[in-house]
């Protein structure tokens, strides 16, 4: 599976357009006041990223565990100290709403830690390089 994001800035646009194997979405985010850039920063599309893997992984582990889930809440954050650095102090927690039992749900919870593909990116430390711009369509 292929996911990809495109971002197009300009004084008068801002678009967001995220792609996984070929199906295409649009996401709203404004532009800065500014005109230059994305009102939202890295930081907090990183922390979007976990907190939205993690919650969707819930809801795919419960099903696979037969555990339903009427509801989940996830919170993730992290430290920044400066340009250049990289995030520290990464961590997150979830809440899930069910009848499950808390044995079960807690379960759940380290079964979707293990698996959730986001976290397990980061902490293997993927490399990240820059490479010619292709005009890649998302």
């Amino acid at each position: 599976m292929e996911i990809s994001a495109h971002i197009r800035n300009a004084p008068s646009e801002h678009e967001v357009r995220l792609r996984t194997d070929g199906t295409a979405q649009p996401l709203a985010v404004s532009a800065k006041a500014s005109g230059q850039g994305s009102s939202v920063n890295g930081g907090e599309f990183l922390m979007a990223a976990l907190a939205t893997c993690y919650c969707n992984d819930l809801y795919r582990e419960a099903a696979r565990l037969g555990i339903v889930v009427t509801g989940c809440e996830v919170v993730a954050s992290a430290r920044f100290d400066g340009v250049g650095l990289a995030a520290h102090s990464m961590v997150y927690s979830a809440r899930v709403e069910s009848s499950a039992t808390p044995e079960q749900i807690e379960r759940l919870l380290e079964e979707t830690d293990r698996l959730a593909e986001v976290h397990n990116t980061l902490r293997a430390g993927c490399p990240v390089r820059r490479v010619a711009w292709h005009g890649h369509a998302t």
